[in-house]
């Protein structure tokens, strides 16, 4: 919206005063996705990003921009300080300036690799666990319905009464949800 008022010939000073924002801030929200990739802004795109988040985004590479952008979404954290740890873990390959070193205080270079492996480490298990969850959910389901058919068949029930009592009242149990939830 401001882009398109500034495009048709509103002086940044009137929409600064209508708005009732500094100038400053009007001029960093008209060049927001400067520096940021195509991709990466898709994906923010209806998401509280502050704009300091997208300051630190605008110093990695825009494959790197993508990664940050998906785990903001998949973690569901736009803080700064998210944004921040993500740029503490980005290895310096995946930085637009890599000689300029990355400013976490009180943080030792030893510590920063540390976090960059385990940072790597998450996401890689991350994306398991996304890739096996549709058919993890999937398989509860029908093991559900199976042990709620199996349940409601007397001689069963009974047989389990009798020689399995601790089994029965966790099958109930799983049989008497409507909807499986994780």
């Amino acid at each position: 919206m401001i882009l398109m008022a500034v495009r048709r010939g509103v002086p940044e000073e009137r929409l600064a005063r209508a708005l009732n924002i500094n100038i400053k801030t009007l001029q960093e929200k008209r060049r927001l996705l400067d520096g940021i990739c195509p991709e990466a802004a898709e994906l923010l795109k209806d998401k509280q990003v502050t704009l300091t988040s997208f300051r630190i985004l605008r110093k990695m590479k825009p494959l790197r921009q993508i990664e940050a952008a998906e785990l903001m979404v998949t973690m569901n954290k736009y803080t700064v300080n998210y944004a921040r740890s993500l740029l503490a873990a980005t290895p310096e390959g995946q930085l637009i300036n890599p000689n300029k070193p990355k400013a976490s205080k009180g943080v030792s270079r030893q510590q920063l690799d540390l976090m960059e492996r385990e940072s790597a480490n998450l996401e890689r298990q991350l994306r398991l666990v996304e890739d096996t969850y549709g058919t993890d959910h999937l398989d509860l389901v029908l093991a559900r319905g199976y042990v709620s058919k199996l349940i409601s068949n007397r001689r069963i029930a009974r047989y389990l009464e009798l020689h399995h009592t601790e089994f029965l009242p966790e099958f109930e149990k799983l049989t008497e949800s409507e909807s499986l939830t994780f």
